[in-house]
């Protein structure tokens, strides 16, 4: 009985030896297609851009585009024209902000 016990446990070490060394393999797989990943991927300096201004820059960003947008479409009765200083407001303003307001590099 006892030799019995000895041979069932000799085969589950051996099962339990095989499996760890598969799963060994796999970690360490997975590891080194983790480096090659990050080696590959650029480097990503500032992951949140909308915060390099402040709340109240960010405000300004957003309200006096659009204030001025419903001031044209108020203030201004012929379509075409609205259309046209809209269209050139919504694509000045970004340039705008970065002259006024300046680029804050990361």
């Amino acid at each position: 009985m006892s030799k019995e016990r000895a041979r069932r446990r000799a085969e589950r070490l051996a099962v339990h030896e095989k499996d760890k060394a598969a799963r060994a393999r796999k970690v360490a797989r997975r590891q080194k297609r983790r480096q090659l990943v990050k080696r590959l991927t650029p480097q990503r300096r500032n992951a949140g851009r909308l915060h390099r201004r402040n709340r109240r820059e960010r405000l300004g960003i957003v309200l006096v585009p659009l204030v001025l947008v419903a001031a044209v479409w108020v203030f201004i009765p012929d379509l075409p024209l609205r259309i046209v200083l809209t269209t050139l407001l919504v694509l000045s303003a970004p340039a705008l902000v970065v002259v006024i307001l300046g680029r804050k590099a990361g």
